[in-house]
């Protein structure tokens, strides 16, 4: 693919030739250096190729490039001077549950470098037969290509199926085809897909997505004013740490909400700003549920808290571990445009780690180690509490127990437990654990906000109490989140 500008030599005065290397087969075709217009491409089933004319039939051939006006108007003014499109037959099978279809690959080259388009190219394969399969779009990255394994991707190409025909609308140029991945099957002998899920699901969770953003930034809001211009000079330590919690989770509502705006600008640099931003206020989110988890530890253990700066201590953990994370994505080109495709072929676009790996290692990890602490975190309490409530008079234990229940239901939201359903979206369990997961994440600023203000009554109420009656456990719960 290369070598094909070399090629334009031999062409002499003809605008278009046909290549033919060993199985390889294509077309090259100059491109005017003025009056750019759309090209059709169509190959038959034995391989050959042909220039499509406007009124040729594509559903005639087995596959078919399409390239943009835009797509050649970009190429000239880089430099480039043909269109080159090459079949590439007998591509070795991925994997033992992974091929290609057909175990062909299209490869397209303009001499220049093309990406972001907003006319996409088309690439159509006939035919296609699914059942049991999933079958997506994808391209070649190039980052990888040592020939040792194969390296695709699915960004930057949108997958659409009508009628037995698959096309693969992208936005760059490479080498593309469609992966054939085999579907998980349920007990019930039913097939079902493993990452893709329907378009009315899709719609579903981003309204509810939405929603929950929207209700939680309000309330969190209200939290925050709450207590930077009324309650902010009786705050305990334990209250500061909430509110860094709060403010980590509004910026996080606040970046998810407006992504998508920012991403359909297509500027590159306010997406990987976008990205970076989105991703900080994240890890940021589940640094501070660790930090409230910590702080929840010492006073269950009656650990003193008197270290010198011990709130700038934790603050600066809080921000600058995540940022410190951030800032290397960001050195390594990380962040960048992405679409979440659904099984009609719909996609939404948002900012954010396009390499699954890294998205992986990084948040999964990430968040891994912050689940086990916050986990055993809220086991100890737990026990704690049960322990607590045994030695308590029968006459008040309907009483302890509502509020013992909704504070677990609170510190349950208070640590990020909620973030552990992420580890069920797998199999059958993909689509409840999606619902789940974003319904309790989404509300979790408005789980929060009736937490603290219905737990900072029961302070107030406890205050009227005598000392007698107040242990230290039961303090240490209910003081934890709201000092």
């Amino acid at each position: 693919m290369n070598d094909l500008a070399s090629k334009l030599n031999l062409m002499g005065n003809a605008s278009t030739a046909e290549i033919k290397m060993g199985n390889v087969t294509g077309v090259i075709a100059k491109l005017p250096k003025q009056n750019q217009t759309s090209m059709n491409f169509g190959f038959m089933s034995g391989g050959n190729v042909n220039i499509l004319e406007e009124n040729d039939v594509v559903m005639d051939f087995s596959e078919s490039v399409y390239l943009s006006e835009e797509a050649s108007k970009m190429a000239v003014e880089n430099n480039g001077s043909f269109a080159g499109v090459l079949l590439f037959p007998d591509i070795p099978q991925i994997d033992q549950s992974r091929s290609l279809f057909n175990n062909e690959m299209v490869g397209v080259e303009m001499g220049a470098n093309i990406f972001n388009l907003s006319q996409t190219i088309n690439i159509q394969f006939a035919n296609v037969n699914t059942t049991g399969f999933n079958a997506t779009c994808v391209s070649w990255d190039g980052k990888n290509d040592n020939g040792t394994e194969a390296n695709w991707t699915t960004e930057g190409c949108l997958t659409i199926e009508v009628n037995g025909r698959i096309s693969c609308n992208c936005s760059h140029l490479t080498f593309f085809a469609i992966l054939m991945s085999p579907t998980a099957v349920g007990k019930d002998g039913g097939s079902n897909s493993t990452g893709i899920i329907s378009s009315s699901d899709l719609k579903t969770l981003t309204q509810i997505t939405k929603a929950g953003c929207g209700m939680s930034m309000f309330f969190l809001g209200v939290a925050l004013f709450m207590h930077f211009l009324i309650r902010k000079n009786k705050a305990s330590e334990a209250v500061k740490i909430l509110m860094n919690l709060f403010v980590a989770l509004f910026f996080l509502n606040l970046c998810f909400l407006v992504n998508e705006s920012i991403a359909k600008l297509k500027v590159s640099a306010a997406c990987v700003a976008m990205a970076a931003a989105l991703h900080y206020s994240m890890l940021a989110t589940f640094t501070w549920f660790f930090m409230q988890a910590l702080h929840l530890y010492f006073n269950l253990h009656q650990i003193s808290t008197d270290i010198k700066y011990y709130m700038c201590k934790v603050c600066s953990t809080g921000w600058v571990v995540p940022a410190v994370v951030v800032v290397g994505l960001l050195a390594s080109s990380k962040y960048d445009l992405i679409k979440v495709s659904d099984n009609n072929g719909t996609s939404v676009s948002m900012c954010w780690i396009p390499d699954s790996t890294v998205h992986t290692g990084v948040n999964i990890g990430y968040y891994s180690i912050v689940f086990i602490f916050t986990l055993t975190v809220f086991i100890v309490t737990v026990v704690q509490i049960k322990h607590f409530s045994s030695k308590k008079a029968k006459t008040r234990d309907n009483i302890s127990t509502k509020k013992r229940v909704f504070s677990l239901l609170g510190l349950f939201c208070l640590l990020g437990i909620t973030w552990g359903f992420a580890f069920f979206s797998y199999g059958s369990l993909l689509l409840p654990s999606y619902y789940v997961f974003t319904i309790l994440n989404s509300f979790q600023g408005f789980f929060l906000f009736v937490y603290y203000y219905f737990s900072s009554r029961v302070i107030l109420d406890n205050t009227k109490e005598s000392k007698s009656s107040s242990r230290p456990t039961e303090n240490v719960y209910t003081s934890s989140a709201h000092g």
